[in-house]
């Protein structure tokens, strides 16, 4: 099954999709749009034109497992993309994910305006992989 990862954020939202095997997680690209009903056109537009049959919206839930702004924000954008625009969706618990993209990219020597163009991105892949793992062993 193709599925396609979200990382929405305040400014940017990273997407990843993987291959039909669910095998290789890959960075899509970054939405620059901060309307959430803009956000969710836009992530739409790409799940139809990758043909994912589940977007996964990164939820950050905190670390005692409560919701705060950002958690219930992902949520209401996942609700969104169901209801105006059918696709099948899920939340996935993204807690530390932008963390762990930083230190990717620390690793790569990645810095500036690139780092700052693909880290969203690269959250996403993390989303998706962590899902995919989830998948296999469920």
């Amino acid at each position: 099954m193709i599925i396609m990862s979200v990382d929405y954020g305040n400014a940017r939202t990273g997407l990843a999709v993987c291959d039909k095997g669910e095998l290789l997680a890959s960075p899509v690209g970054v939405i620059k749009e901060t309307y959430m009903p803009k956000v969710a056109k836009a992530i739409a537009e790409a799940a139809v034109e990758r043909k994912a049959e589940l977007v996964v919206v990164g939820c950050p839930v905190n670390m005692d497992g409560s919701f705060g702004d950002r958690a219930k924000a992902c949520t209401e954008l996942a609700e969104l993309l169901e209801s105006e625009y059918s696709l099948n969706v899920t939340t996935w618990d993204e807690r530390m994910t932008t963390i762990i993209a930083h230190k990717n990219l620390n690793e790569t020597n990645t810095r500036g305006k690139k780092r700052k163009e693909v880290v969203d991105a690269v959250a996403a892949t993390i989303i998706l992989e962590d899902y995919l793992r989830y998948r296999k062993n469920h």
